[in-house]
């Protein structure tokens, strides 16, 4: 089809990166080559059995039909629980939305309320899609650059600085995707402070990564200051926590006016999300996160390996994550080398490239997220094949040549 046949809003549109990346290294895992995919992020865990329980007797029960457009009242019960009891914040059902995942309810919200002209705060790195859902909504990014000297948090000064009178959201993700920065208390305090003398700009907050932290705390910027509720969606999910990417659960509590005409767009879009994955979704909240202890010990184990295989790596570098499972790799020193083939690296985007065409490893480059010279290394694989990829880039770097080298 023509592109002229297009609707001008695809045009700064770009595909998912991560998607675009997974879909490259399985290309080249069909053409027989062993490739290492550390793009994707999802955990290798499988989901718990008591929750892949609850699915499955779901369909013996012929739990199959629609259900609410938002989500079933258990689930609903179950997502008003695990905000009361886990974040201090209590919500009414007109209140709280369910979908087919955190993506499409953040996705949902920023179409309801952002107009042409209006803006959205994201600072950066960011998830990458992101920029395209406001691009999509016909809005306006403003990128707000975090230094990883600061340790990749928003400081209130630059918040202050980017609001403008066609600001209408600013978006908070802590854990971070793809630091795994976690901002504490006092850091979105300080926010909120700024936010409080701005009354007209949501606050939207992504806290998909919630239980995967390695010590720091986790707090929610509605749980920090009760003022900032009335303006703010909080959003999470069942993916992370509970591996359970592919049953499409996501859940947002928010003012009732905002998940009002989420829902609507919801009704006229995708509908109910799966009536089997909410069943799982309820024994996966309200089973508690108990098992996860070993998880997270398998994680650090993991972030530990890379962290070393990174330290021992001429040309790159890397602060400790404390979140999510992503190392936010600096690949500043390997910029201007050459690869055997006598091509320069003149970006992460190049260095990217070369893993996966030289060692058949799979990273996001960090231009993606907005933030260069950076690679996105996932480290949830099993431990002997992170290790094996970690060998192949220590391998693939130790091939680059300086400029001007014979």
């Amino acid at each position: 089809m023509p592109t002229d046949m297009l609707a001008p809003r695809m045009r700064g549109v770009r595909p998912s990166p991560t998607a675009e990346i997974s879909d490259k290294a399985r290309a080249l895992a069909a053409a027989g080559h062993a490739v290492i995919n550390l793009g994707e992020g999802e955990l290798d865990f499988d989901t718990p059995v008591h929750v892949k329980e609850a699915g499955i007797e779901a369909i013996r029960r012929g739990e199959t039909k629609y259900t609410a457009v938002a989500g079933t009242a258990a689930l609903k019960a179950a997502i008003r629980a695990k905000l009361h009891t886990e974040n201090g914040l209590l919500y009414e059902d007109a209140e709280i939305i369910a979908g087919a995942g955190a993506k499409q309810l953040i996705f949902n919200a920023l179409l309801a309320t952002v107009a042409a002209g209006d803006e959205v705060i994201v600072a950066a790195p960011y998830w990458v899609s992101y920029p395209d859902m406001v691009a999509l909504a016909e809005g306006t990014v403003r990128v707000v650059p975090c230094r990883e000297a600061d340790g990749w948090t928003l400081r209130p000064d630059a918040l202050e600085a980017a609001i403008t009178p066609r600001t209408r959201w600013v978006v908070l993700n802590s854990p971070n995707n793809p630091t795994g920065a976690v901002m504490s208390r006092s850091d979105l305090q300080a926010l909120a402070d700024v936010l409080l003398r701005h009354p007209r700009v949501l606050v939207l907050a992504d806290d998909i990564y919630e239980h995967t932290r390695h010590g720091p705390a986790f707090v929610t910027i509605a749980e920090v200051e009760p003022r900032l509720k009335s303006r703010t969606l909080t959003v999470n999910g069942v993916s992370k926590t509970y591996s359970m990417t592919g049953w499409r659960i996501g859940y947002a509590a928010g003012p009732a006016w905002l998940i009002a005409a989420m829902q609507t767009l919801q009704s006229q879009s995708t509908s109910n999300p799966s009536s089997i994955s909410q069943a799982a979704a309820i024994a996966a909240l309200e089973g508690g996160t108990a098992f996860m202890s070993e998880w997270l010990a398998l994680l650090a184990e993991r972030r530990d390996l890379l962290l070393a295989a990174i330290d021992r790596t001429p040309g790159l570098a890397c602060s400790v994550p404390d979140g999510a499972f992503y190392a936010f790799v600096n690949c500043q020193g390997v910029i201007g080398r050459r690869t055997p083939a006598g091509e320069t690296i003149r970006s992460d985007l190049d260095f990217a490239a070369y893993l996966l065409e030289e060692a058949h490893v799979a990273v996001i480059h960090g231009a993606a997220f907005g933030a260069s010279p950076y690679v996105r290394i996932a480290y949830a694989v099993d431990l002997a094949i992170l290790r094996e990829a970690c060998a192949r880039i220590e391998r693939a770097c130790a091939k680059l040549m300086a400029a001007g080298t014979a």
